[in-house]
């Protein structure tokens, strides 16, 4: 009886685990630890040419090609080009010009999208599928066959000369609008109507219902989709290079427009200091509507 009872104590480790326990304990280790290594490798290969970019901004001229993985030789001179205009860079007025165009674009396309993906997620009718694989087949169209179009449009209209910033504004409203459709009309499905019925039960008429129900309960999914079309806008450079003038012109236009000191010679510090600075709102306006992300979520919570 006592050798029973001493072998069985023996089977039991230490910690007060079994056999399977531990072996099981053990593998949810090494599959946090390939989690953890992957996302790590992730992170690295993305960030990896942002952080170079970095670097080589803050880096003299005359060691431009310096292989050292850190920064050396830092200096200013770089932005200081980047926002001068005696070389013919009008790299400050670029960031204006953008901006108008990215807040304008994401604006329209938001208080458009919003209203159709909701009628799309909350209405039933006849067609409504074949509405939306038409939404989400425009957006795969390239923008590449709209150019000539567009080009003699402007034209006659007389857009391709001064300030005509709707030469820009609306095409880049026709390709954020189906990303805005879709992305949130997929959101809106997935939120729970009956708290849009109680309210039309306690008196609110469906515009207020939509407006002080719905829309608070849909902030996170408003909030990343206006940041993704802002991007998609921030970031376009086909139509901006056709339809730019110098009373227009983006950043990206910009950017591919610098000049060196000498003829045929590629500024790629002044480039990489301008792409710095150019992603300097993408991240200011994620950490500004961070806190509206996650206040959104916690208000759609739901108690049973």
């Amino acid at each position: 009886m006592s050798t029973a009872t001493t072998t069985s104590a023996t089977a039991q480790p230490a910690s007060g685990r079994t056999e399977a326990q531990e072996i099981h304990f053990k593998s949810d280790r090494a599959a946090k630890i390939r989690m953890y290594l992957g996302l790590a490798a992730l992170v690295i290969w993305g960030l990896a040419p942002f952080y170079w970019m970095v670097v080589t901004a803050f880096r003299d001229v005359g060691y431009t090609f310096d292989t050292t993985p850190w920064p050396t030789h830092v200096t200013l001179d770089n932005f200081r080009t980047a926002f001068s205009t005696d070389r013919g860079n009008h790299f400050g007025a670029a960031l204006v010009h953008s901006s108008i165009i990215g807040v304008a674009t994401t604006t329209v396309a938001m208080v458009v999208g919003v209203f159709a993906s909701y009628a799309l997620a909350r209405l039933h009718f006849p067609g409504k599928y074949v509405v939306l694989g038409i939404i989400l087949g425009s957006s795969m169209f390239p923008g590449v066959a709209l150019v000539t179009p567009l080009f003699q449009l402007f034209t006659t209209l007389g857009w391709r000369d001064g300030a005509n910033y709707q030469a820009l504004i609306i095409p880049n409203i026709s390709f954020a609008l189906p990303l805005t459709i879709y992305t949130l009309t997929a959101f809106l499905a997935e939120m729970p109507w009956e708290l849009e019925e109680s309210a039309r039960i306690d008196g609110c008429t469906p515009g207020q219902a939509f407006r002080k129900i719905m829309l608070p309960l849909a902030a996170p999914g408003l909030f990343t989709t206006a940041i993704l079309a802002f991007i998609a806008s921030w970031n376009e450079f086909l139509l901006a290079q056709q339809f730019s003038t110098a009373q227009t012109q983006t950043v990206t236009v910009a950017i591919a427009q610098f000049t060196g000191a000498q003829p045929h010679q590629e500024p790629y510090t002044a480039v990489m200091a301008a792409g710095t600075i150019v992603t300097v709102p993408l991240i200011i306006m994620v950490l500004v509507f961070q806190r509206a992300i996650v206040s959104g979520l916690t208000a759609g919570g739901v108690k049973g």
